[in-house]
Order: C-alpha cells, then structure tokens, then sequence
C-alpha cells in the first residue's frame, strides 16, 4: 500500500510555484478560513524570559474558537487542499469549553497528491517567507486532544515546527501514525532536547488518502497547546 511521505517543507518550499503530480501543498490556497492571531508575544522574544526555568507558562495554539488565547492559523491547507473542508466552530461533544475544530477528509484526489494536511501558521500563509517564529524554549511537550466521527479514523503524522525559508523554524518533532476512537483521547509530542526557539509552524496534521475510505473522515480537535 502506498505510504505517504513525511512532511519535508525544504521540499514544499521548492515546489510552491506549481502544482503537478507530486505537489504536497498549495500556498495561499485556504478556503477563507484565515483565523486572526491573538494576543501575539513579540516575535522571536520568549514567552517564558527565564527561559523557563520556573517553569514553562502554558502557551495554546486552540481552546475555543475567538479565544484571547489562541495563537497560530490554519492556513497551511497541503497536498489534497480541496478535499478537505474545516469547521472551527463546532459545539457538539468538544473536550473543553464552547467549541472544537472539526475537519472532514474525502480523499478524491483534487491535487494528485493523495494525501492532505494542514499546518498552524504566524503569520497566516507563512511558509518561510516572514518573520513570524515564536521563542517557545521551555516547552516540554505539545498536547492536544483528538477524537474520530467513528472510531479507527488515522491521521500519518502530526507534529511542531518543520518550516523551511527565508525565516525557518528552528527545529520539527513529530509522531506518527495514530489511530482515533470515537471518545477524545490526550496524544503528547514530546519536545525534549528539541530546539523551540523559533517556531512559525506550530502544529501540523497530515493523512493519507490510502488510509481513508472512499466516503471519507471527520474528526476533531481541541485543547491543542504547549506546556
């Protein structure tokens, strides 16, 4: 069965202009689903200035849609961008407060990439091109809670960091695959030893279209943030 290939964004980068058999994204392609970034820290200044050594304060990527809190955008749509579709105001059944993410799949293949994802940005469509890393050094991991409409829905790999430019992060951690159940389970990316301090990517899914039936997937996220 064919396996998609990890995220290398030194080889999105190169094939930004063009879209072929083998293009993995599309830059600027987001379906109006730009989200603002709130309450930014300045860029490439700590959040944690002790550089967390009394410990890292929690830093949320999504805890509810219109959060003050919130930081990135998901408005890095790759591979298969118009297979996929994003509510990120949905109330039904989300893990904590107001609202989740929900995201549907049907892998038809609109790009000829056979896989889609998405990638959390600052600033939004940043894929290397701005300056717009936060310096998250401290962090000891990533959560975030996910969940499947039906159970035995799997996403090939998701991960921090990865962007390649001009401005690219400093480092990419990731895991992968790994299946969801119909209740929300806590997944955790471990961030030790990893070089945080300059992340303009800060969270990315992606899943292959040999993973998916012909009708498609929906599942959720929420409470994605580092601690």
């Amino acid at each position: 069965m064919r396996k998609v290939i990890l995220i290398s964004i030194s080889v999105l980068a190169v094939m930004a202009a063009s879209f072929s058999a083998i293009t993995v994204f599309s830059q600027g392609k987001i379906f109006n689903v730009q989200v603002p970034v709130i309450n930014a820290a300045p860029i490439g200044k700590s959040i944690n200035p002790d550089g967390g050594k009394t410990g890292f304060k929690s830093f949320p990527i999504y805890t509810d849609k219109n959060s003050p809190d919130n930081h990135y955008a998901p408005s890095g749509w790759m591979g298969d961008y118009g297979d996929m579709r994003l509510t990120d105001r949905w109330s039904q059944n989300p893990h904590s407060g107001t609202t989740c993410i929900q995201w549907k799949y049907v892998p038809r293949g609109s790009q000829g990439a056979n896989w889609a994802g998405c990638f959390w940005q600052n600033p939004a469509n940043n894929w290397g091109s701005k300056k717009g890393g936060y310096n998250l050094t401290g962090a000891k991991k990533l959560v975030f809670w996910a969940r499947g409409e039906k159970g035995a829905e799997r996403l090939a790999e998701v991960g921090v960091g990865g962007i390649d430019g001009e401005y690219s992060d400093s480092d990419k951690i990731s895991i992968g695959p790994i299946d969801l159940t119909k209740e929300w389970k806590k997944f955790e990316i471990d961030l030790t030893g990893a070089d945080m301090s300059y992340i303009s990517g800060g969270f990315f899914w992606a899943a292959s279209g040999d993973d998916v039936p012909e009708e498609g997937v929906t599942f959720y996220l929420d409470d994605i943030r580092f601690e």
